[in-house]
């Protein structure tokens, strides 16, 4: 970094010793001038902005960071663009938060912030889960929330998502109106005295009525209450689920539910795992241990604000196998589809949506059961964006979710829903249990009749201002000078969500894409495997996604069809050079 950028970024530095900053905040800061220069830069190089999972970043001082100032920025353009958007109208808020460190004081500063620009707030009284906070801004009528969660992130990392009155997280434009109130503020701009009559606290009342909205999606009580002791392993890895979950499968029918002790304790330090994040099998490790103990059917995990599950069910071995967020979500949405249509239930008016980066199957399945299926870009805001635009077409939301294990059975909210989704997949286990199958047998069956796709996500780490510019080259490279062929197939379509357009590369045609730009780069090869590379909105790291597909004949050709797809997976990516 030049010597110009340094003293530029010591300069914005320096902006925070005033008086407008607390003593805790100035002390870090000092700190930071006459420590090592990376996390000073990393702390001031940029300003935290709403990407695809709203502010998110390492709690400190800084631009760069989470803390009351850059939370504040926040809440009061948010604030501003609130009294804007609804003027002359009642506006009302909800505020929830996980488990992690500071993410209560977070919260109250961000009612604090509401209340002093006359809004009126209501705060959960404690932890929830992000979908109940969604659920309780469309019941209670707010025109916006805000959750305090950094989801699956390390210890480190703290967020901010902010909703709007459908339930979903902010999009255009309402994202970047607010990104330009807040670029018009300073910290002393922001109100931080409170008022506290506009504050009003929600009890556990409100987690009655989120579960009982849930079980209306419940397609076989009857299934269920023949099978309600199948035994099921549960574990909120330290977060938000440990009450909502367990609630939710009771109030579904199932009864042998089976915990894990040492993970129901809230600790923002999730100090029993490496990484809270469902997506990864160490995370399970204690969850399966309890599984082979109880000889449990189904083993699930939530990421600390309860909106991702992970699942693990036993492979043809009897090995306990966490299942990709494509499998866990085509069982769920499958099941969801067939059920419908086999009781009579399924109108050509419903639908289900997934991200461009998740599994084709669901586009197979819908398909071949009249079913619409919408394909939207990575962040369920897409989804809640889309829902409440089909709703004004009379079109109805049955189900979907995306590959990053993040599931929406029913309309109920407009955000992914770990808590309904555990109890779903619960549902699909007793079902399979009807047939005498396992949940493992079933997924093989939907291969057999819709087609076996493999998946496989691989990521890059480079973190701060050098990791990001080598994020962005990658990229340029990538778009300016894309391979003729990969793993000796040749690319017929190339699509280009940043310039918004897709081109056939066999025929030179030009065609739109039809959604939002963003930065995703999508090859197709002649084989029909599929490529997507895209950088995270949320994290630093540049993202790889696979998938290949065959035919499978014959369930007899499972293991080998599934390890002859795995070896075209590994064959892309050492040609890719990744």
């Amino acid at each position: 970094m030049s010597k110009i950028r340094i003293t530029e970024i010591r300069t914005r530095a320096r902006s925070w010793l005033t008086d407008d900053f607390d003593k805790d905040t100035r002390r870090e800061v000092e700190r930071l001038l006459k420590g090592d220069e990376k996390e000073l830069i990393d702390s001031f190089y940029k300003d935290l902005e709403f990407g695809t999972g709203g502010l998110r970043g390492i709690m400190g001082a800084g631009t760069n960071r989470m803390n009351r100032y850059t939370l504040g920025l926040a809440t009061q353009g948010l604030s501003n663009y609130l009294n804007k958007a609804f003027s002359g109208e009642e506006i009302k808020v909800a505020i929830g938060h996980d488990c992690r460190h500071n993410s209560r004081k977070f919260a109250e500063i961000t009612a604090e912030i509401f209340s002093s620009n006359g809004i009126g707030v209501f705060l959960f009284e404690d932890l929830r889960p992000t979908p109940e906070l969604s659920f309780a801004i469309r019941h209670l009528g707010c025109k916006s929330g805000v959750i305090i969660t950094a989801s699956h992130n390390p210890p480190e990392y703290n967020g901010y998502k902010a909703y709007w009155d459908d339930g979903g997280q902010v999009t255009s434009p309402h994202d970047t109106n607010i990104i330009d109130e807040v670029r018009t503020l300073n910290i002393a701009d922001i109100k931080f005295k409170p008022n506290k009559d506009l504050i009003e606290i929600l009890d556990r009342s409100m987690d009655e009525k989120f579960i009982d909205a849930g079980t209306q999606y419940s397609l076989n009580p009857n299934i269920i209450k023949e099978y309600s002791d199948i035994p099921i392993v549960y574990t909120p890895i330290h977060g938000t689920g440990v009450y909502q979950v367990p609630s939710s499968l009771r109030a579904f029918g199932f009864r042998n539910i089976i915990n894990v002790p040492e993970q129901d304790v809230i600790d923002g330090n999730f100090s029993t795992v490496a990484s809270p994040n469902p997506e990864e099998p160490a995370a399970f490790e204690m969850a399966i241990a309890k599984a082979k103990e109880t000889n449990a059917e189904l083993v699930m995990a939530t990421d600390p604000d309860a909106d991702r599950i992970g699942a693990a069910v036993k492979d043809l071995n009897g090995e306990y196998l966490l299942l990709n967020g494509n499998q866990t979500g085509v069982l769920l949405t499958w099941y969801i589809i067939t059920q419908l249509k086999e009781k009579g239930l399924l109108k050509d008016s419903y639908y289900i949506i997934k991200t461009i980066v998740t599994s084709q199957l669901f586009d197979e399945i819908a398909e071949k059961n009249n079913v619409k299926c919408f394909n939207v870009l990575t962040g369920f805001k897409y989804f809640a964006s889309l829902m409440k635009e089909l709703e004004k077409e009379g079109l109805k939301y049955i189900g979907g979710g995306e590959e990053s294990f993040g599931y929406l059975p029913g309309d109920y909210v407009r955000d992914k829903d770990g808590v309904v989704s555990c109890s779903m997949m619960a549902e699909v286990c007793a079902y399979a249990r009807s047939l005498g199958k396992s949940l493992y047998m079933l997924l093989i069956d939907i291969y057999q009749e819709y087609g076996l796709y493999r998946e496989r996500l691989k990521y890059i780490v480079r973190k701060g201002v050098d990791g990001a510019t080598e994020i962005e080259n990658l990229m340029k490279a990538y778009r300016n000078n894309p391979p003729e062929s990969i793993n000796n197939s040749k690319i017929v379509k190339i699509n280009d969500y940043l310039s918004g357009k897709g081109r056939d590369m066999l025929n030179g045609e030009v065609y739109d894409l039809g959604l939002e730009k963003s930065n995703v780069l999508q090859f197709f090869l002649e084989d029909g495997s599929k490529i997507s590379v895209r950088p995270s909105g949320t994290e630093p790291k540049i993202k790889y996604y696979f998938s290949v597909n065959a035919d499978l004949p014959s369930v007899d050709n499972f293991l080998s069809k599934e390890a002859e797809l795995d070896k075209r997976i590994d064959n892309i990516i050492s040609d890719m050079k990744i």
